[in-house]
């Protein structure tokens, strides 16, 4: 029997139990940097397995498989273990018992697919030369992101890791399909917060007041300007203002404007200029009116760049693993993931994982209240990481 259908065969085999992991963690959500039963479960299950979780942060943690000669190559897998805080809409037996946390982005399939493989790799040990570190990373959803954290803490030391695989749920592809794209991926993600501050008072009288509410609203309009006239066109950019709040009424001009959003592009000399370009617009916008601003952009994570080579490789494989029908190319993806991280240090891959099913209802996007996964994905999520790490421990 060649490795491939030894990978299925083996996953297939643990299908039942990988579906028990995963509603188990679905059940059971932890916020960033809060994932203690999640880690104790996880360690749990390695145990079961035959590794010791080392922990280098309060929650996170690896294990090393070693192969034959193991210092021959070290590679990394991750797989990222925290909830978001959303309150879940699905009525199903696994619906989150953790009452305003649901593993809406998928980090639960993650984690199940990374101790699937840990299984599938155990029983392989011996077919394959060096060793798999297996990362279980917490905190991707908020700053300064996990990964910082474990990269800082040693995780690619010790021995040094030449290389990383991590993989993402796609609910806009059906499951048994994944999709790669080599060089930039994902979007540094940095975090905008606004305060104006006016003078409040009567609606009926607005020249007595300063109006912050009209001025937030110039504010919102010209930070547009940023992406579609001071960006270069080559350069994607996206600037999103998501919060507002004006607690005035229909009579009532409030002091102050509270405001929040996003800045996402794709290049580091643009980014440091355009956080530069938003403070001083909303200074300026505020003092034309009398108002004072209190403007901040708190940087985040970097722009993920996927290494070419390996990702070239990556796909080939998943091609031989699946069928060249089931392996898309991806367009640029403007969300943030702290998996950039990993990208900045060692050469990394960073591929979707399909988890559409419209028979089974299976479609909402992730963030959202009704976010769930066809769990027959998860065989290719463990067999697939499985396959990528022994293909790349070969590659010299």
């Amino acid at each position: 029997m060649n490795l491939i259908l030894r990978i299925k065969q083996i996953a297939n085999q643990h299908f039942d139990a990988m579906v028990a992991n995963r509603r188990h963690l679905h059940r059971n959500p932890e916020l960033s940097f809060e994932e203690f039963a999640t880690t104790k479960f996880i360690a749990e299950k390695l145990k079961e397995i035959g590794y010791n979780l080392q922990t280098i942060t309060e929650t996170g943690g690896y294990i090393d498989i070693l192969g034959k000669n193991p210092g021959s190559k070290v590679i990394a897998l991750r797989g990222d273990i925290d909830a978001l805080p959303i309150f879940e809409k699905n009525e199903v037996e696994y619906k989150s018992q953790n009452e305003g946390k649901m593993h809406a982005c998928g980090h639960d399939v993650h984690t199940t697919s990374l101790l699937g493989a840990v299984r599938i790799l155990h029983e392989l040990r011996e077919e394959f030369e060096g060793t798999i570190r297996c990362i279980f990373q917490p905190g991707e959803e908020r700053l300064p992101g996990g990964a910082s954290i474990m990269i800082r803490e040693g995780v690619l030391k010790n021995p040094n890791v030449e290389s990383i695989i991590g993989q993402h749920v796609m609910p806009l592809m059906d499951a048994g399909k994944v999709g790669f794209r080599p060089g930039l991926y994902m979007a540094s993600a940095d975090e905008i917060y606004i305060r104006v501050i006016g003078k409040g008072g009567h609606g009926a009288h607005p020249h007595q007041n300063i109006d912050p509410v009209m001025i937030a609203a110039q504010i919102i309009t010209q930070l547009q300007t940023i992406p579609s006239r001071r960006a270069k066109p080559s350069i994607p950019t996206v600037l999103s203002i998501g919060k507002v709040i004006a607690e005035g009424s229909t009579n009532i001009i409030p002091n102050e404007v509270y405001m929040e959003g996003t800045f996402r592009t794709y290049d580091e000399e643009w980014r440091a200029k355009a956080h530069q370009l938003i403070v001083q617009m909303c200074n300026d916008i505020c003092k034309l009116h009398g108002a004072t601003c209190e403007a901040e952009v708190r940087k985040g994570y970097p722009f993920l760049m996927n290494d070419e080579k390996l990702t070239e490789n990556a796909k080939q494989w998943a091609t031989e693993y699946l069928g060249a029908e089931n392996v898309l190319d991806l367009e640029l993806w403007p969300a943030g993931e702290d998996f950039a991280y990993y990208s900045q240090e060692i050469p990394a891959c960073f591929y979707r994982l399909g988890t559409k099913n419209e028979a089974q209802g299976k479609t909402s996007m992730v963030h959202t209240p009704t976010f769930d996964v066809d769990e027959e994905s998860l065989k290719i999520g463990s067999g697939l990481m499985a396959w990528l790490a022994i293909q790349e421990l070969q590659t010299k």
